[in-house]
């Protein structure tokens, strides 16, 4: 992209572009036609134009029927999957394409013709590429989803020096994450409690208008449960306080079980639009009694984190403190203290004591959360696959970033989804291509923030096996996909943003991200000049476990000197396709979608 600022202008149909304030660059603007696979389709089911209507064509090409409700839901039935719309259903949309491209004379029009009929199959919102409703089985226990979930969800920024704020944990409601993790210490006084990063250079934000926002927004995206995992740094009377706030701002929407733990989980369907609380039951350990220690000056230590274990020196200092008091009174006190505060928490949370592999084996009357950090996860995932998807067939196995990911990057999130991890804890404030990945999978079952784990992760055989992530499949299916064209970039942006002296040269190129097996790269021709790219090529991307498979887009506008500009991305699950040909919206670096940018595919399984 060209770095100086240039002048452009649009005159009669065409781009001037002026080099050197000196020469004019006339480029002419070609405007979108439906491709040959649009065109076809549009003959075989319109009346009138030799396809599935009456049979008589007006002109040569066939191309000047009409596509009536009946024949729309022929072509939707026959070509894109659909066989459940209605003539009803089927007429509202002709109905909604006639009213945004023929206001003046809709009354008169009775079906969509070649070119209504290609915009159609270019509206996003009427022709998405994926289900855009809940769709599965929402009855089943809590460990049978996937779930939108964050990590430090109060951070603006980075993981040492930014601002704390419930803004991060509105935005990551309204994007549809359904756990939000808070790190909880005490304030200056030690008489209130705060949300902050802890032993980092991290302004804090006061508890209480971080909970205020998840009651006001938990459920803008989505109905389904909000989890809120605590970091709990706090002792036992700020402990009944955290209590008394989420009981007082939650009311209602808050759930807890009757008994102390649970047996199995709670599925999504039964906690409609409740708030649910998971952390690490209180108990007597000496930071939780004697906050002194947790007072000082914690500038020089290192930042908190899930993996951080107390200091041999701190353990020291405290055991020294607590001679000096009866250990029978601090019992009874906390004793006192911690009833309202344990049993708001639904779902108990902890971290391995021991070795990962005796902490992950499964006890048949208590569920519970397990926390490991991604090199956690990866050790264990090296050694004990099978017992790692074992065990999150029924408990919940929650995965956080490495405490060296100070710039709030994330990590990849497949291998802990194709071992059934449940919550793969993201960073939402950045932007990368992880967190695309992570976008990607939640767009599935309607962006909810649940998606029902494949069937395989969840069975067992006779002699108790599951299934083994690393045993190699045989391909179970193609994803066939083609490339036919993209448009909108005119329209989002400034005819000089790609470059200063003629119209972009675009190219798309697409990734299968799951597992090993089925990892592929593809790439388009470049097309030069042109705001409206035609590609029209198809490529293949056979997969062994599409299950798990997401497909990554990235559009590119080719530069000879520098970088190549972005001009949009997406990721879409596999799993989650409809056939046919699909519009398919682009966002940008953040996960914002595009006003106007769009590709237009087709998708086949074969």
């Amino acid at each position: 992209m060209g770095k100086e600022k240039k002048t452009e202008s649009y005159d009669n149909g065409s781009y001037n572009y002026k080099m050197f304030k000196c020469f004019n660059r006339k480029f002419k603007i070609n405007e979108v036609q439906p491709t040959d696979d649009v065109r076809d389709a549009f003959c075989q089911f319109a009346v009138g134009s030799g396809g599935g209507g009456d049979g008589d064509s007006s002109d040569g090409d066939g191309s000047s029927g009409v596509i009536g409700a009946e024949q729309l839901c022929c072509f939707l039935d026959d070509h894109q999957g659909e066989s459940g719309t209605t003539v009803a259903e089927a007429q509202r949309l002709i109905d909604e394409v006639i009213r945004r491209r023929h206001h003046a004379t809709r009354f008169t029009r009775q079906g969509l013709d070649l070119d209504d009929f290609f915009n159609f199959l270019f509206y996003d919102d009427l022709n998405p590429p994926i289900t855009p409703h809940v769709h599965q089985d929402m009855t089943a226990p809590l460990s049978h989803y996937f779930i939108y979930t964050g990590h430090n969800s109060y951070l603006t920024g980075n993981q040492l020096s930014s601002d704390c704020s419930e803004v991060p944990v509105i935005k990551a409601l309204q994007r549809g994450v359904r756990v939000i993790e808070l790190d909880l210490w005490p304030n200056s006084t030690g008489t209130d409690i705060n949300v902050l990063h802890g032993r980092t250079l991290t302004t804090p934000v006061p508890l209480i208008k971080c909970l205020k926002s998840i009651r006001d927004y938990a459920f803008s995206s989505s109905p389904y449960p909000v989890i809120i995992t605590l970091e709990d740094h706090l002792t036992a009377d700020l402990q009944a306080k955290v209590a008394e706030m989420a009981t007082q701002i939650f009311g209602q929407m808050l759930y807890y079980p009757e008994s102390d733990s649970l047996e199995e989980f709670p599925s999504p369907a039964s906690l409609l639009h409740r708030i649910i609380i998971s952390t690490k039951p209180p108990k007597e350990y000496l930071e939780s009694r004697n906050p002194i220690v947790k007072q000082k000056d914690n500038s020089n230590a290192s930042p908190s984190s899930e993996d951080e274990t107390p200091r041999t020196e701190e353990i020291q200092t405290l055991e020294i403190l607590n001679q000096s008091d009866s250990d029978q009174e601090d019992e009874e006190a906390s004793e006192d203290q911690k009833p309202a505060y344990k049993r708001l928490i639904t779902i108990h949370a902890g971290k391995p004591k021991g070795t990962v592999k005796e902490e992950m084996k499964v006890v048949v009357d208590k569920v519970r959360r397990l926390s490991l950090s991604e090199q956690e996860l990866d050790r264990t995932c090296s050694s004990n696959s099978q017992d790692v998807v074992r065990f999150t067939q029924r408990n919940l196995l929650r995965i956080y970033p490495k405490g060296t990911r100070f710039n709030s990057s994330n990590y990849k999130p497949l291998i802990g989804w194709t071992h059934g991890a449940q919550m793969i804890a993201f960073n939402m404030q950045g932007y990368g291509k992880s967190l695309w990945l992570m976008h990607g999978m939640f767009r599935a079952n309607g962006g909810c923030g649940y998606v029902k784990k494949p069937n395989f992760l969840m069975k067992k055989g006779f002699h108790d096996e599951v299934f083994d992530p690393k045993k190699k499949l045989p391909v179970k299916e193609t994803l066939k996909v083609k490339v036919y064209m993209g448009d909108g970039w005119r329209l989002d942006f400034s005819h000089t943003h790609f470059d200063a002296y003629s119209p972009p040269d675009f190219y798309t190129k697409m990734f299968i991200v799951g597992v090993p097996a089925d990892n592929a790269k593809r790439k388009t021709k470049i097309i030069e000049d042109n705001w409206y790219p035609i590609w029209d090529e198809e490529f293949s991307f056979p997969l062994t476990v599409p299950e798990l498979a997401l497909l990554r887009i990235e559009v590119r506008e080719y530069d000879m000197s520098e970088k190549d500009d972005f001009g949009g991305q997406t990721c879409l699950p596999v799993s989650e396709l409809r056939p046919g040909i699909r519009s398919v919206p682009l966002y940008d670096k953040k996960g914002e979608k595009m006003k106007s940018v769009r590709l237009l595919m087709r998708f086949i399984f074969e």
